[in-house]
């Protein structure tokens, strides 16, 4: 196959371009490099597959339309995994045009590029920010989602929303996947685990919000990016017993799905942290703050449709994940 990977100097952009390249398929990847957080390490992330001979590397905002448009039109794509977004609940707060910018304005051109184009397969991010309000647990993919609590998690639904109509329309085979807390080596900087972690080695105290009583449903990346890969693979398919008289939130009549990943066992904050504090051997000296604008308490992924219809679950544990993080973290902070 020849993929088109966005944000593929990413976290999570970069370790799919990887696991593509590794089975053979040829991958082009564009990235903004924006300086959201330091442009170096998603340098360092490229590096690990701009070499390889089945990879083509552009720095191209989603953002800008013809662009978009002129590499679709000359590179003729298989299929399409969209992992380019602004993320981050918080900073959608402080700069909502970012957000509406990237995840609106640069989805609906990845969506004309796949129209016009036809693609086999749009697969791009979610996230289980979308769940805002919701309180029932698991959170599933057949429960209404309709309340969000930040403009990143309105972008998201408005992602898979736009998604939808593109499949209704044009008959696009397109699936969101909605992320739970992805962690793992090479994470954002902005990211808990990264921030806990560079801030106990350096003594500094670190803030821990809902007073540590948070519950996160905490992936590993790796397990993120198998259920990329195996979603990419099943195009989206319509739901024939679907009705708009009862209507299922997660298909459609038309070649639309979405899916949770996530771990499906939720982790108290405070039992993350002392995960990263025994993989350190260090104790984090905490300020237990409260919930912050936009924060959900808790989140718990229901993933039985995804074991059902691609046969996979995620299933790294939170204390061999942590400790690969650290590993990789001290190194790479060694040569930093």
């Amino acid at each position: 196959m020849k993929v088109l990977v966005t944000g593929s100097a990413g976290f999570i952009g970069s370790a799919v371009s990887l696991r593509l390249l590794e089975r053979g398929d040829e991958v082009v990847g564009i990235d903004s490099h924006n300086d959201y957080y330091d442009p170096s390490l998603k340098e360092a992330r490229l590096a690990r597959h701009i070499d390889h001979p089945n990879y083509q590397h552009f720095k191209i905002n989603i953002e800008d339309g013809p662009a978009v448009a002129r590499l679709f039109k000359e590179h003729k794509f298989d299929g399409v995994i969209n992992l380019a977004a602004q993320a981050g609940v918080r900073y959608s707060i402080e700069n909502p045009s970012a957000y509406i910018n990237t995840n609106l304005v640069g989805f609906g051109h990845i969506l004309e590029g796949c129209r016009h184009n036809k693609i086999g397969h749009l697969v791009y991010a979610s996230s289980s920010s979308v769940y805002g309000a919701n309180t029932k647990t698991p959170f599933s993919i057949h429960d209404n989602v309709d309340h969000p609590l930040s403009l990143y998690a309105a972008s998201k639904k408005a992602n898979e929303l736009l998604a939808h109509t593109y499949s209704h329309l044009y008959n696009l085979p397109t699936t969101g996947l909605r992320f739970f807390t992805v962690y793992g080596p090479w994470g954002r900087p902005d990211m808990a685990l990264f921030k806990f972690t560079k801030a106990i080695l350096a003594g500094e105290k670190i803030q821990v919000f809902n007073f540590g009583k948070h519950r996160r449903d905490f992936t590993y990346v790796d397990d993120i990016v198998e259920g990329v890969i195996r979603v990419l693979d099943k195009p989206a398919q319509s739901n024939l017993n679907w009705s708009g008289t009862n209507p299922d939130p997660g298909s459609s009549l038309a070649p639309w799905r979405v899916y949770n990943i996530g771990n499906n066992a939720p982790i108290e904050l405070l039992d993350y942290i002392q995960a990263i504090e025994n993989a350190l051997g260090m104790e984090a000296e905490k300020e237990l703050l409260p919930l912050q604008p936009g924060d959900v308490p808790d989140t718990y992924a229901d993933v039985d449709d995804l074991v059902k219809e691609f046969g996979y679950k995620p299933s790294m544990t939170i204390e061999e994940g942590i400790r690969n993080f650290v590993n990789w973290y001290k190194e790479y902070d060694k040569n930093g």
